[in-house]
């Protein structure tokens, strides 16, 4: 943001009036003797261009087109998702359920499980993208299945991940929330087939995405006819291997709380093992987290994938009532 100033103004004291506003600004020089300008930092707290021009002395804001204009405008709106509302300032939401859907009666259980703790959304894997080629890679159709009646059955919502541009309509005529994986963040063949859904989608951050690139992706489901996007923060590649991920929750309290936009946090993919998830759910939600992704498994011993960072029920039933999702 550039303000510029009359000629008559004093520049101290419009520069004292915008930081009463929380904004941080840099005197610049202009040439031919005009009138000295302001250089807003990004650092300012996000002011309406409107507020900036009553402060006295100031003639004019001009203000850097946004990139992604479809997504400001969800700015501090709530979606509607299965019964309730995702969005700054709502009640924190539970989404839960296992890695991978592995049979009927686990996935049965689990829903049974993620309804008793006041969850809204199922959570678990039909299509399961691993790095190993001969890791165990989900049911497919068949998953999909078994998750939208266990998920009927306990009066549940479906949020599970999309893989393929082949598998969208299949997704869609199950899942109330579609899920873009980190590792497909920035596949925009994919992205556009899940916006034809015109489903709302949980778009999770790439393992070495910057916040604006994550917003961009966003902006791409949105203009291809994505009715809604909920950003999810799994956490991004560090260098140090005592996590599997560094969840980083000053991008949530950006995206929250900077540009009004409902962030899901996901403890388990962040740090890999299930005695830091609460911890890191309780600090998601400080930062103004609007959900939790959590995964959680009727035995995680006997889990197929992510077992070390599955929550039994018990522990899962006590991280809803830590963070007050219910």
């Amino acid at each position: 943001m550039l303000v510029t100033l009359r000629n008559d103004a004093d520049p101290a004291r419009v520069q004292a009036g915008m930081q009463r506003l929380g904004l941080w600004t840099e005197r610049l020089s202009a040439p031919d003797g005009a009138p000295p300008f302001l250089l807003v930092s990004p650092c300012s707290a996000a002011v309406e261009p409107g507020a900036v021009l009553q402060v006295d002395g100031v003639a004019g804001v001009c203000v850097r087109p946004s990139p992604h204009p479809r997504l400001d405008e969800l700015a501090g709106q709530s979606i509607a998702i299965a019964g309730r509302r995702i969005g700054v300032g709502e009640r924190p939401i539970l989404m839960a359920g296992p890695c991978s859907v592995e049979s009927p009666a686990q996935i049965a259980a689990s829903a049974r499980a993620a309804a008793a703790a006041g969850a809204a959304l199922l959570r678990g894997g039909a299509f399961k993208p691993r790095t190993s080629p001969y890791s165990f890679a989900g049911h497919g159709e068949t998953a999909l299945a078994w998750m939208r009646a266990a998920a009927d059955e306990a009066g549940l919502g479906v949020v599970t991940e999309v893989l393929s541009e082949r598998d969208v309509e299949s997704v869609a005529r199950v899942a109330d929330l579609l899920q873009i994986g980190s590792r497909n963040m920035q596949c925009f063949a994919l992205l556009r087939a899940v916006a034809s859904a015109r489903k709302p989608v949980l778009l999770k951050r790439g393992m070495a995405a910057t916040v604006e690139e994550w917003l961009l992706a966003a902006e791409h489901l949105l203009a291809a006819g994505c009715p809604a996007v909920i950003l999810c923060e799994r956490g991004v590649r560090g260098f140090d291997p005592s996590t599997r991920n560094l969840l980083d929750l000053g991008a949530v309290a950006l995206c929250a709380r900077v540009h009004g936009l409902p962030v899901v946090v996901d403890p388990s993919h962040a740090v890999g093992r299930k005695d830091l998830v609460a911890p890191m759910a309780r600090a998601a939600v400080a930062a103004g987290a609007a959900g939790l992704l959590v995964e959680f498994h009727p035995d995680p011993m006997q889990a197929k994938s992510d077992g070390p960072q599955a929550l039994d029920p018990a522990e899962l039933a006590a991280l809803a009532d830590e963070c007050r999702t219910r």
